[in-house]
Protein backbone atom coordinates (compact mmCIF):
# COMPACT_ATOMS: atom_id res chain seq x y z
CA UNK A 1 0.00 0.00 0.00
CA UNK A 2 1.51 3.03 -1.06
CA UNK A 3 1.58 6.13 1.40
CA UNK A 4 3.00 9.34 0.04
CA UNK A 5 1.69 8.57 -3.43
CA UNK A 6 -1.88 9.14 -3.14
CA UNK A 7 -1.02 12.97 -1.24
CA UNK A 8 1.43 13.62 -3.80
CA UNK A 9 -0.97 13.00 -6.46
CA UNK A 10 -3.83 15.24 -4.72
CA UNK A 11 -1.73 18.03 -3.88
CA UNK A 12 -0.89 17.81 -7.88
CA UNK A 13 2.81 17.39 -7.52
CA UNK A 14 2.23 14.36 -9.82
CA UNK A 15 0.36 16.17 -13.01
CA UNK A 16 3.98 16.32 -15.11
CA UNK A 17 5.43 12.55 -13.76
CA UNK A 18 5.11 9.70 -16.16
CA UNK A 19 5.98 6.61 -14.94
CA UNK A 20 6.83 4.06 -17.50
CA UNK A 21 6.97 0.26 -16.19
CA UNK A 22 7.98 -2.76 -18.23
CA UNK A 23 7.20 -6.34 -16.85
CA UNK A 24 9.57 -8.96 -18.65
CA UNK A 25 7.29 -12.78 -17.71
CA UNK A 26 3.44 -10.69 -17.81
CA UNK A 27 1.52 -13.57 -17.65
CA UNK A 28 -0.94 -12.94 -15.19
CA UNK A 29 -1.26 -15.93 -13.13
CA UNK A 30 -2.85 -14.42 -9.82
CA UNK A 31 -4.20 -10.93 -8.65
CA UNK A 32 -1.15 -9.89 -7.78
CA UNK A 33 0.36 -10.10 -11.74
CA UNK A 34 -2.41 -7.26 -12.41
CA UNK A 35 0.22 -3.85 -11.50
CA UNK A 36 -2.87 -2.00 -11.80
CA UNK A 37 -4.85 -3.85 -8.85
CA UNK A 38 -2.84 -2.38 -6.80
CA UNK A 39 -0.73 0.53 -5.97
CA UNK A 40 0.55 1.84 -9.39
CA UNK A 41 -3.29 2.42 -10.07
CA UNK A 42 -2.85 5.69 -8.17
CA UNK A 43 -0.31 7.29 -10.92
CA UNK A 44 -2.92 6.69 -13.56
CA UNK A 45 -3.34 8.11 -16.30
CA UNK A 46 -0.04 9.34 -16.31
CA UNK A 47 0.82 5.70 -16.42
CA UNK A 48 2.30 2.94 -19.00
CA UNK A 49 3.19 -0.42 -18.70
CA UNK A 50 4.65 -2.89 -21.60
CA UNK A 51 4.33 -6.25 -20.49
CA UNK A 52 6.24 -9.22 -22.73
CA UNK A 53 5.46 -12.86 -22.45
CA UNK A 54 6.57 -15.96 -24.73
CA UNK A 55 3.04 -16.99 -24.65
CA UNK A 56 0.97 -14.95 -27.47
CA UNK A 57 -2.19 -16.79 -26.50
CA UNK A 58 -1.26 -15.33 -22.55
CA UNK A 59 -0.78 -11.90 -24.09
CA UNK A 60 -3.83 -11.78 -26.21
CA UNK A 61 -5.81 -12.40 -23.32
CA UNK A 62 -4.46 -9.87 -21.05
CA UNK A 63 -4.98 -7.29 -24.27
CA UNK A 64 -8.42 -8.36 -24.09
CA UNK A 65 -9.40 -7.73 -20.44
CA UNK A 66 -7.56 -4.52 -21.27
CA UNK A 67 -10.12 -3.40 -23.35
CA UNK A 68 -13.19 -4.66 -21.33
CA UNK A 69 -12.15 -2.86 -18.90
CA UNK A 70 -12.04 0.56 -20.59
CA UNK A 71 -8.48 1.79 -19.00
CA UNK A 72 -7.24 5.19 -17.65
CA UNK A 73 -3.70 4.42 -18.20
CA UNK A 74 -1.62 2.78 -21.14
CA UNK A 75 -0.70 -1.08 -20.71
CA UNK A 76 -0.10 -3.22 -23.88
CA UNK A 77 1.24 -6.90 -23.73
CA UNK A 78 3.39 -7.61 -26.45
CA UNK A 79 4.32 -11.87 -27.78
CA UNK A 80 7.79 -11.31 -27.76
CA UNK A 81 10.41 -13.72 -26.02
CA UNK A 82 13.40 -11.95 -24.31
CA UNK A 83 16.82 -12.66 -23.96
CA UNK A 84 20.45 -11.23 -24.23
CA UNK A 85 20.55 -11.70 -28.04
CA UNK A 86 18.82 -12.13 -31.20
CA UNK A 87 18.29 -15.45 -32.33
CA UNK A 88 16.51 -18.77 -31.99
CA UNK A 89 16.31 -20.91 -28.82
CA UNK A 90 14.86 -23.95 -27.46
CA UNK A 91 12.19 -22.96 -25.11
CA UNK A 92 11.12 -26.14 -22.23
CA UNK A 93 7.69 -25.84 -21.60
CA UNK A 94 6.63 -27.39 -18.43
CA UNK A 95 4.02 -29.14 -16.88
CA UNK A 96 3.43 -26.13 -14.31
CA UNK A 97 3.61 -23.34 -17.50
CA UNK A 98 5.02 -21.11 -14.67
CA UNK A 99 8.35 -22.76 -14.58
CA UNK A 100 8.77 -23.19 -18.78
CA UNK A 101 12.28 -21.69 -19.42
CA UNK A 102 14.86 -20.87 -21.72
CA UNK A 103 17.25 -23.51 -19.58
CA UNK A 104 16.09 -27.23 -19.27
CA UNK A 105 15.14 -28.08 -15.99
CA UNK A 106 17.71 -29.69 -13.27
CA UNK A 107 15.82 -32.97 -13.20
CA UNK A 108 17.96 -34.87 -10.97
CA UNK A 109 18.16 -31.88 -8.22
CA UNK A 110 14.44 -31.06 -8.12
CA UNK A 111 13.56 -34.88 -7.71
CA UNK A 112 15.54 -34.47 -3.77
CA UNK A 113 12.84 -32.16 -2.87
CA UNK A 114 8.98 -32.64 -2.65
CA UNK A 115 7.53 -33.95 -5.60
CA UNK A 116 5.42 -30.85 -6.17
CA UNK A 117 7.89 -28.96 -6.88
CA UNK A 118 9.69 -31.68 -9.03
CA UNK A 119 6.78 -32.29 -10.64
CA UNK A 120 6.08 -29.28 -11.80
CA UNK A 121 9.73 -28.92 -13.44
CA UNK A 122 9.20 -31.63 -16.04
CA UNK A 123 9.57 -30.58 -18.88
CA UNK A 124 6.21 -31.32 -21.41
CA UNK A 125 7.72 -30.47 -24.45
CA UNK A 126 10.22 -27.99 -26.36
CA UNK A 127 9.69 -25.90 -28.77
CA UNK A 128 11.66 -23.13 -30.76
CA UNK A 129 11.24 -19.75 -30.28
CA UNK A 130 12.79 -16.60 -31.47
CA UNK A 131 14.48 -13.75 -29.12
CA UNK A 132 15.32 -10.29 -28.91
CA UNK A 133 16.65 -8.26 -26.27
CA UNK A 134 14.66 -5.30 -24.40
CA UNK A 135 17.10 -2.77 -25.88
CA UNK A 136 16.73 -3.51 -29.09
CA UNK A 137 12.83 -3.89 -29.07
CA UNK A 138 12.86 -0.52 -27.38
CA UNK A 139 14.79 1.29 -30.31
CA UNK A 140 12.48 0.15 -33.17
CA UNK A 141 9.46 0.91 -31.19
CA UNK A 142 10.88 4.19 -30.13
CA UNK A 143 10.48 3.59 -26.64
CA UNK A 144 13.21 5.88 -24.41
CA UNK A 145 13.21 5.71 -21.30
CA UNK A 146 11.85 2.37 -18.50
CA UNK A 147 11.66 3.81 -14.89
CA UNK A 148 10.97 0.30 -13.78
CA UNK A 149 11.84 -3.11 -14.83
CA UNK A 150 10.33 -6.53 -13.26
CA UNK A 151 11.72 -9.53 -14.60
CA UNK A 152 10.37 -13.13 -13.73
CA UNK A 153 11.84 -15.56 -16.67
CA UNK A 154 12.59 -18.71 -14.59
CA UNK A 155 16.59 -18.61 -14.89
CA UNK A 156 17.26 -16.08 -17.41
CA UNK A 157 16.38 -13.14 -15.75
CA UNK A 158 20.21 -12.12 -16.04
CA UNK A 159 19.82 -12.56 -19.92
CA UNK A 160 16.99 -9.99 -19.84
CA UNK A 161 19.36 -7.58 -17.51
CA UNK A 162 21.99 -8.23 -19.79
CA UNK A 163 19.82 -7.32 -23.00
CA UNK A 164 18.64 -3.82 -21.35
CA UNK A 165 22.09 -2.55 -20.50
CA UNK A 166 21.21 0.67 -22.81
CA UNK A 167 17.88 1.08 -20.81
CA UNK A 168 19.78 0.21 -17.34
CA UNK A 169 22.34 2.65 -18.15
CA UNK A 170 19.89 5.51 -19.69
CA UNK A 171 16.62 5.52 -17.10
CA UNK A 172 15.83 2.55 -15.35
CA UNK A 173 15.86 3.29 -11.94
CA UNK A 174 14.41 0.16 -10.01
CA UNK A 175 14.51 -3.12 -10.82
CA UNK A 176 12.52 -6.58 -9.40
CA UNK A 177 13.62 -10.05 -10.60
CA UNK A 178 13.54 -13.59 -9.45
CA UNK A 179 16.70 -15.15 -8.00
CA UNK A 180 17.55 -18.63 -7.38
CA UNK A 181 20.08 -19.69 -4.97
CA UNK A 182 20.73 -23.09 -6.83
CA UNK A 183 20.58 -24.30 -10.09
CA UNK A 184 17.19 -25.47 -10.18
CA UNK A 185 17.40 -25.20 -14.25
CA UNK A 186 20.88 -26.81 -15.58
CA UNK A 187 23.86 -23.94 -15.97
CA UNK A 188 21.52 -21.08 -15.20
CA UNK A 189 22.92 -18.00 -13.17
CA UNK A 190 22.18 -17.29 -9.60
CA UNK A 191 21.83 -15.14 -7.63
CA UNK A 192 25.33 -14.11 -6.91
CA UNK A 193 26.05 -13.46 -10.87
CA UNK A 194 22.31 -10.89 -11.01
CA UNK A 195 24.09 -9.33 -7.52
CA UNK A 196 26.98 -8.60 -9.48
CA UNK A 197 26.31 -7.09 -12.60
CA UNK A 198 23.43 -4.92 -11.03
CA UNK A 199 25.85 -3.69 -8.36
CA UNK A 200 28.46 -2.87 -11.40
CA UNK A 201 25.20 -0.66 -12.93
CA UNK A 202 24.93 1.18 -9.64
CA UNK A 203 21.80 -0.69 -8.55
CA UNK A 204 21.68 -1.45 -4.49
CA UNK A 205 20.16 -4.55 -2.78
CA UNK A 206 17.30 -3.05 -0.79
CA UNK A 207 15.58 -6.76 -0.03
CA UNK A 208 14.61 -10.37 -0.59
CA UNK A 209 11.14 -10.99 -0.40
CA UNK A 210 8.53 -14.42 -1.13
CA UNK A 211 11.89 -16.64 -0.06
CA UNK A 212 10.86 -20.21 -1.15
CA UNK A 213 11.78 -22.75 0.60
CA UNK A 214 11.58 -26.38 0.43
CA UNK A 215 12.00 -29.60 2.53
CA UNK A 216 14.10 -32.54 1.45
CA UNK A 217 12.12 -35.50 -0.27
CA UNK A 218 13.42 -38.44 1.62
CA UNK A 219 12.78 -36.25 5.12
CA UNK A 220 8.96 -36.54 7.20
CA UNK A 221 10.12 -33.94 9.47
CA UNK A 222 11.70 -30.14 9.08
CA UNK A 223 11.89 -27.54 11.64
CA UNK A 224 9.63 -24.90 12.51
CA UNK A 225 12.31 -22.34 12.21
CA UNK A 226 13.75 -23.25 8.38
CA UNK A 227 10.98 -24.76 6.57
CA UNK A 228 13.51 -26.20 3.87
CA UNK A 229 15.93 -24.90 1.94
CA UNK A 230 16.10 -21.57 0.04
CA UNK A 231 15.65 -21.90 -3.50
CA UNK A 232 14.01 -18.88 -4.15
CA UNK A 233 12.90 -15.18 -3.99
CA UNK A 234 11.88 -11.74 -5.74
CA UNK A 235 15.21 -9.42 -5.16
CA UNK A 236 14.48 -5.46 -5.05
CA UNK A 237 17.01 -3.18 -6.07
CA UNK A 238 17.66 0.85 -6.00
CA UNK A 239 19.33 3.10 -7.27
CA UNK A 240 20.76 5.74 -4.83
CA UNK A 241 20.67 9.07 -6.40
CA UNK A 242 20.94 11.18 -3.69
CA UNK A 243 24.93 9.94 -2.66
CA UNK A 244 27.05 12.83 -3.02
CA UNK A 245 29.58 10.84 -5.06
CA UNK A 246 26.98 9.88 -7.85
CA UNK A 247 27.35 12.36 -10.92
CA UNK A 248 25.19 10.35 -13.18
CA UNK A 249 22.99 11.80 -16.01
CA UNK A 250 19.89 10.17 -13.69
CA UNK A 251 20.77 12.86 -10.93
CA UNK A 252 17.87 14.82 -11.83
CA UNK A 253 14.80 16.01 -9.44
CA UNK A 254 12.55 14.83 -11.93
CA UNK A 255 14.36 11.12 -11.92
CA UNK A 256 15.07 11.39 -7.91
CA UNK A 257 11.18 12.03 -7.69
CA UNK A 258 9.81 8.61 -10.02
CA UNK A 259 12.37 7.28 -7.46
CA UNK A 260 10.25 8.02 -4.12
CA UNK A 261 7.09 7.11 -5.50
CA UNK A 262 8.28 3.76 -7.36
CA UNK A 263 10.20 3.08 -3.44
CA UNK A 264 6.59 4.11 -2.21
CA UNK A 265 4.40 2.04 -4.33
CA UNK A 266 7.13 -1.20 -4.07
CA UNK A 267 6.63 -0.84 0.07
CA UNK A 268 9.57 1.59 0.90
CA UNK A 269 8.45 4.49 2.69
CA UNK A 270 11.15 4.94 3.80
CA UNK A 271 13.07 5.73 1.20
CA UNK A 272 10.43 7.73 -0.33
CA UNK A 273 10.63 9.97 2.25
CA UNK A 274 14.20 10.00 2.67
CA UNK A 275 14.39 11.24 -0.96
CA UNK A 276 11.25 13.70 -0.85
CA UNK A 277 13.22 15.40 2.19
CA UNK A 278 16.63 15.53 -0.16
CA UNK A 279 14.61 17.11 -2.93
CA UNK A 280 12.91 19.59 -0.47
CA UNK A 281 16.37 20.86 0.95
CA UNK A 282 18.43 20.75 -2.23
CA UNK A 283 15.54 22.05 -4.84
CA UNK A 284 12.90 23.78 -3.06
CA UNK A 285 13.33 26.61 -5.05
CA UNK A 286 11.33 24.78 -7.50
CA UNK A 287 7.92 24.71 -6.16
CA UNK A 288 7.25 21.56 -7.94
CA UNK A 289 9.89 19.92 -5.72
CA UNK A 290 9.15 21.43 -2.52
CA UNK A 291 7.05 18.43 -0.54
CA UNK A 292 7.25 19.90 2.73
CA UNK A 293 3.79 19.97 3.12
CA UNK A 294 3.39 16.48 1.39
CA UNK A 295 5.39 15.29 4.13
CA UNK A 296 3.44 16.86 7.18
CA UNK A 297 0.17 15.48 5.73
CA UNK A 298 1.53 11.69 4.75
CA UNK A 299 2.93 11.92 8.14
CA UNK A 300 -0.42 13.15 10.08
CA UNK A 301 -1.90 9.55 8.73
CA UNK A 302 -0.05 7.79 11.56
CA UNK A 303 -1.83 8.51 14.62
CA UNK A 304 1.15 7.08 16.65
CA UNK A 305 3.01 10.33 15.51
CA UNK A 306 0.57 12.34 15.37
CA UNK A 307 0.37 11.46 19.67
CA UNK A 308 4.05 12.09 20.28
CA UNK A 309 3.83 15.22 18.26
CA UNK A 310 5.14 15.99 14.42
CA UNK A 311 7.04 18.99 15.54
CA UNK A 312 9.46 16.60 17.72
CA UNK A 313 10.65 14.27 14.41
CA UNK A 314 13.71 15.50 13.26
CA UNK A 315 13.08 15.61 9.38
CA UNK A 316 10.22 18.18 10.42
CA UNK A 317 12.85 20.61 12.04
CA UNK A 318 14.93 19.89 8.54
CA UNK A 319 11.81 21.11 5.83
CA UNK A 320 9.68 23.18 8.22
CA UNK A 321 11.10 26.49 6.97
CA UNK A 322 9.80 25.30 3.70
CA UNK A 323 6.00 24.92 4.77
CA UNK A 324 3.90 27.14 3.01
Amino acid sequence: MSFFVPVLKESGKLDEVHITVCVVGSRKISIDDDYCSGGWLKLAPNLTIYGFDADPDACEQANKDLTARQINWKEKHIPIALNNSIGSYPLYVTNQIACTSLYPPNSSYLTRFQQIISDSFKVDCTVEIETTTLDNYCEQQGIEEIDFLQVDVQGADLHILEGASLLLQRSVLAIQTEVEFSHLYINQPLFSDIDTFLRKNSFTLFDLVGCSRYPRACSPICSPERSGQLLWADAFYFRDLIRADITMQLKTPLQILKLACIADILGFPDYALELLEYLTINHADEPKYNFADVIIRSLSQVPELVERGLDFLPIIANIRHRLN
